[in-house]
């Protein structure tokens, strides 16, 4: 599965998780992608993409 979103390039964040110690391990926060079939200039094409671009309305799925 890829890691970008194909509308709006959303991909993963880095950072660290902290323990109760202070402890810092790394840590990878992945955006949440739907394999969705929309209408792009090229046809309809199935594409992953994010939530919020779905939500927002950029991404127009097709029935």
């Amino acid at each position: 599965m890829p890691k970008l979103c194909d509308s709006c390039g959303k991909g993963p964040v880095f950072g660290n998780s902290v323990s109760h110690s202070h402890k810092a391990s790394p840590k990878k926060w992945k955006p949440n992608l739907q394999h969705v079939k929309a209408q792009t200039p090229k046809g309809v094409r199935q594409i992953w993409v994010c939530t919020r671009c779905l939500r927002s309305g950029k991404v127009q799925k097709v029935l």
